[in-house]
């Protein structure tokens, strides 16, 4: 079964909310066997909507739409689409009397009546239930067998509602016999997208016939890897094969899997290794601190550090030495060596991780353009630094430095290294 899917929504369009919502049905469709076909967003007017649902449904006769069931005037999902199924819309009575519970019992109020439109059904529909929110999901069918399903854009809801109400129909649709799509994603970072694909090529048959794409991004290159239409069994043996054989060639560069996120393998690190972290941050202002500590259970690693952005900071809280200031900069090797034993010293961490650099748009120069980064790991009075050349704008240079950081960390103690506490 192929399904299209349609996200509503201005704000879609104009680039002020990401659209999460078709991702996740994506990914969850795809875990199911069933693929999506095309993604359209549209905006919120009843002639955009019926446009992008026929043209749908003239393709695959089965669309999931999201977005546009709510109480207000550009909430125009549902009569667009009854219309294209020659539909009149119906108050639904008994919606309507939960509605007016629901706000009773949870707001001690009685309920607007702008949301009177919410029991508004196409004649004919299918009520989809949504025990997330009150705007109820709707499945309408012709007598050709073409479909639409209609979720709500709050992403919140419409995951409940999916995976609550949608999927078991669905599933009945589909009858996939048990085939699957299904991917695995590996996380590497400080290597190229192009060195990877170099590294590949190396491999004597690849990785099979599983589809490999290479996903660049802030923290790094992900590779994802994909099988299509394969029984669950095969699509975890085919997955496992092709992940080890990336493993052969891409080694250290890898820390993990899917969702992984390497400040959480670091602080695994550091708990096995029985070592504390503090941090010293300049550019960054904060962002690998806050990588830190945005893991549960970090307070046992993570003693804490300072934004140390103006230079008397460096000074008076470091220990940086005003020499080193005048004679190197602010953003030099020296400087970020004594940042880094600076706040070893001062909170009595076993590693210490400093930062310092030009995160633009401007302050570059000939000779220390916008991206230079330098970043030093004091791990138990051993101090090294590199320089960076980041790339990206003000965000993307600070998030690739943050990273950066967790990785010198990562790689130091993969070496076995061991510090005391």
């Amino acid at each position: 079964m192929k399904i299209e899917v349609v996200t509503i929504g201005d704000e879609l369009l104009l680039g002020y909310t990401v659209d999460t919502n078709a991702a996740h049905l994506a990914r969850t469709l795809a875990a199911e066997g069933v693929e999506i076909e095309r993604r359209t967003t549209c905006g919120d007017t009843a002639e955009s909507i019926a446009t992008a649902v026929r043209d749908a449904l003239d393709r695959t006769g089965a669309v999931i739409t999201t977005g546009g069931l709510g109480p207000t005037s550009d909430d125009l999902t549902k009569p667009s689409i009854a219309a294209l199924f020659g539909r009149t819309m119906v108050l639904d009575e008994e919606h309507l009397a939960w509605m007016q519970e629901r706000w009773r019992a949870r707001f001690q109020r009685a309920m607007p009546e702008s949301n009177r439109q919410q029991a508004m059904l196409p004649s004919g529909a299918r009520k989809l239930v949504n025990n997330h929110g009150s705007a109820p999901g709707i499945w309408l069918e012709d007598d050709r067998g073409r479909w639409v399903a209609m979720l709500p854009g709050v992403p919140r809801e419409m995951r409940g509602m999916l995976s609550d109400t949608l999927l078991p129909l669905v599933r009945e649709r589909a009858g996939t016999g048990g085939r699957v799509v299904r991917s695995r994603t590996l996380r590497t970072t400080g290597i190229g997208e192009s060195h990877i694909a170099d590294l590949v090529a190396t491999i004597d048959g690849g990785v099979g016939d599983v589809g490999l794409a290479y996903l660049p991004n802030a923290d790094g290159t992900d590779l994802r890897l994909t099988v299509r239409d394969v029984a669950p069994s095969d699509a975890d043996a085919r997955l496992a094969a092709a992940a080890d054989r990336l493993r052969t060639v891409v080694a250290d560069a890898m820390y993990g899997e899917d969702g992984a996120d390497l400040a959480d393998v670091v602080l695994a690190l550091c708990r096995r290794h029985a070592i504390t972290v503090g941090v010293a941050e300049s550019c960054t202002g904060g962002m690998l601190g806050a990588r830190l500590t945005a893991v549960p259970g970090s307070s046992d690693i993570v003693r804490g550090g300072v934004i140390a952005y103006d230079d008397a900071v460096k000074q008076s809280l470091l220990g940086v030495s005003p020499d080193q200031i005048r004679e190197h900069g602010a953003v030099s090797e020296p400087v970020v060596r004594a940042m880094a034993s600076g706040i070893r010293a001062a909170l009595g961490v076993g590693a210490a991780l400093a930062i310092t650099g030009i995160a633009g748009p401007d302050g570059g120069s000939a000779d220390k353009p916008v991206g230079t980064v330098w970043i030093a790991l004091d791990l138990g009075g051993d101090v090294q630094a590199r320089r960076f050349a980041m790339v990206g704008d003000r965000a993307e240079i600070r998030h690739r430095s943050a990273q950066a950081a967790l990785e010198m960390l990562r790689r130091r103690l993969l070496d076995g290294v061991r510090v005391a506490r």
